[in-house]
C-alpha cells in the first residue's frame, strides 16, 4: 500500500502459507491496543504487505521502502497525509507507488493504521493476507489474489463496483464486471496489461488504479485474469 519515495501499492507472503504464522500459544493470547490491532488488520485488508512486506519489513521492491524504522520517524498528520493523497506517482508501468487512498479508508481506519506503523509494526495474531490456494485451479487462485491484493477494496465483490470515486469522470470505480469490461477487455493480454500498468486518471483526491508491475508475478497475473473472466458478463 505505501510505496515509491514512502510509499505504493502496496509483494509479501502470508505467514501461514510460509509456515510462520502465529496460531496459539502465548503470542495468541497476548492483549493489544485495539487501535494498533485495527491497525495491523487493515494493514493486510488493504494490501499494504504485498507492497511493504510482512509486517513492513520492506523486500518486495526495490521502490518500496521498509516501514519499520520510516513510519516511527514520520509524524501521524505526515503519514495521514501521505495515505490519504499518495506519493512518488511514476510514469513507470513497472515502478510501483504509493496510490490515494482517501476515497477508500475511513479517517478512523487510518487513525487505526498509523496507530500500528506508530506502534512498531507488532506481529498480531490472524492478521495475515489470506493464503493462496494451489491445485485448485486458477480460477480459484485468481479469487483470493483478488483480495489479498485488495482489489475487493476498490473495485468489489464479485467485481460489482460500486466504490465512490467522485472526482473521476465516470464518479464510481468502475466494476470488473459486466458487458463493457469484457468488450474493453477481451483477451488475457489486456486485462494483465491494465492491472500491471494501472490506470493513472489525476491526483488527490481521485483515487486511481496504480502500477502492480514489479510487484504481482507473471503467474499471478494470469490467475487474476482467469478469475476476471468467470464474473457476469451482463
Amino acid at each position: 500500500m505505501f510505496a515509491a519515495g514512502f510509499g505504493g501499492w502496496a509483494v509479501g507472503h502470508s505467514t501461514r502459507a510460509s509456515g510462520g504464522g502465529t496460531t496459539g500459544g502465548a503470542a495468541s493470547n497476548a492483549t493489544f491496543d485495539p487501535h494498533v490491532a485495527a491497525g495491523a488488520h487493515i494493514f493486510v485488508q488493504f494490501a499494504c504487505a504485498q507492497c511493504h512486506g510482512e509486517q513492513g519489513r520492506g523486500g518486495v521492491s526495490p521502490y518500496v521502502p521498509a516501514l519499520t524504522t520510516i513510519a516511527q520517524q514520520l509524524q501521524p498528520d505526515r503519514l495521514r497525509t501521505i495515505i490519504d493523497h499518495g506519493l512518488g506517482e511514476s510514469a513507470n508501468p513497472t515502478r510501483p507507488y504509493m496510490p490515494v487512498w482517501g476515497q477508500v479508508i475511513s479517517t478512523q481506519q487510518v487513525s487505526d493504521l498509523i496507530s500500528y506503523l506508530r506502534a512498531g509494526l507488532p506481529k498480531v495474531p490472524t492478521a495475515d493476507p489470506p493464503v493462496v490456494p494451489t491445485g485448485q485451479g486458477a480460477a480459484v487462485e485468481g479469487s483470493v489474489l483478488y483480495v489479498r491484493y485488495g482489489c475487493i477494496n476498490c473495485h468489489g465483490p464479485n467485481g460489482l463496483g460500486g466504490v465512490p470515486n467522485p472526482q473521476s469522470p465516470d464518479k464510481t470505480i468502475p466494476p470488473l464486471s459486466g458487458v463493457a469490461f469484457r468488450n474493453q477487455f477481451n483477451t488475457d493480454q489486456k486485462i494483465i496489461d491494465v492491472i500491471r500498468s494501472g490506470s493513472v486518471i489525476g491526483r488527490a483526491p481521485i483515487v486511481s488504479m496504480p502500477h502492480w508491475g514489479g510487484i504481482i508475478p507473471p503467474d499471478q497475473l494470469r490467475a487474476l485474469a482467469t478469475y476476471l473472466k468467470t464474473l457476469k458478463t451482463s
